[in-house]
């Protein structure tokens, strides 16, 4: 896989309304865990719409992979013009520093928001310029905006070996027991690193 589509659920579908909310570290850890063997197999460019939550997460743990893996490479391509236009300042301020960062920024309709269809063409060129696609979705937790893509995602591999990779609630589950696991080894060890007298 060269190509990788890369989205999931938007921040307050998730009912996450800020950067400093404590899902975010776990869910980027659950990001890296299925990036890093896609790189060192061959990966070089993460997609994605760059839409506030997930996406966005994503590019961020892209940038922190970049120092390892220079050779990766990241692109936000928007369904239209200027889609932070109604956010808050903080949000606004949140995706200049990223697109400012990325590779290549693009947006399919070069014009603002005008209907549905430039998040179904914007879509479709993903689809058309990946290998596979990472989502962050998971039925039991919250329906959402990535079912939509799921389902176009589970047409595409019959028709080409397209790949699925999902993200579900238990992924991030993990991701937390994990770092709760070494937070604790290393106090225990920390703890008992002293020589006995």
């Amino acid at each position: 896989m060269k190509t990788l589509f890369a989205t999931g659920y938007r921040a307050h579908e998730l009912q996450i309304f800020n950067q400093k909310h404590k899902h975010i570290p776990y869910i980027k850890k659950a990001v890296e865990a299925k990036l890093i063997p896609l790189i060192e197999e061959g990966l070089e460019w993460i997609i994605t719409p760059g839409q506030y939550g997930f996406d966005l997460w994503v590019c961020e743990v892209a940038f922190g992979l970049q120092s390892l893996y220079p050779q990766l490479k990241l692109s936000i391509i928007t369904a239209f013009m200027n889609p932070e236009e109604q956010w808050n300042d903080e949000k606004k301020e949140y995706y200049r520093q990223i697109i400012a960062k990325v590779d290549y920024y693009g947006a399919v309709s070069h014009q603002p928001y005008v209907g549905p269809w430039q998040f179904q063409a914007r879509d479709e060129l993903l689809f058309r310029k990946s290998d596979g696609l990472l989502l962050f979705y998971d039925e039991e937790a919250a329906e959402g905006s990535p079912k939509y893509v799921k389902e176009k995602a589970l047409k595409k591999p019959q028709e080409d070996g397209y790949e699925l990779i999902l993200i579900t609630a238990e992924d991030i589950q993990n991701a937390a027991e994990e770092e709760s696991y070494d937070s604790y080894v290393d106090t225990y060890e920390s703890n008992y690193d002293e020589p006995i007298e």
